[in-house]
């Protein structure tokens, strides 16, 4: 079994790639307002700072900053997964292991994380999240995209409407 090591942070900020099990499924944005719901319970339970993120059809990405003395990103990742999961119906296919475990087939087990360093990689992150949608071929620049966070950036005048991505 592979040997993951997680950075542990207190008050640290995060980057996240969090995928689907099978990825060409559109589950995420299908079902956009049950994963809003399950961001929002998991906030309500453990809070933290989300000034980023995109959700495309099989996999999203987001940066969170934790309150401090709190380092416990697992916890949230557990209560977003399982309350998204259980707000959609059974019937996706999931394999024996999965079934005597009595788990979904719909998440990976993992997740990806990065502990942000410092601004300049809080700030490439950032741009990264927002031009997704573009990198995938969903959207010709960020603004075309609905499920992101890029909109209330172009709002605070972080951004121009046109932007397609890192220059």
């Amino acid at each position: 079994m592979p040997n993951y090591r997680r950075v542990w942070v207190p008050g640290g900020t995060y980057f996240f790639t969090v995928n689907l099990l099978e990825r060409r499924r559109d589950l995420l944005t299908g079902h956009i307002d049950a994963l809003r719901d399950a961001f929002a319970q998991a906030r309500a339970a453990r809070p933290f700072l989300m000034p980023a993120y995109v959700v495309l059809p099989g996999h999203l990405h987001c940066l969170w900053r934790l309150p401090a003395g709190d380092d416990d990103i697992a916890t949230r990742w557990r209560h977003i997964k399982t309350a998204f999961s259980r707000s959609l119906p059974k019937g996706e296919r999931c394999s024996e292991r999965r079934r005597r475990k009595s788990e979904r087939g719909i998440w990976q087990r993992r997740y990806w994380e990065r502990v942000i360093r410092d601004e300049a990689d809080f700030r490439s992150h950032f741009d990264y999240i927002h031009y997704n949608p573009v990198k995938h071929g969903h959207a010709s620049t960020a603004f075309e995209w609905p499920h992101s966070s890029f909109r209330q950036w172009l709002a605070r005048g972080v951004y121009p409407a046109d932007w397609a991505g890192p220059a």
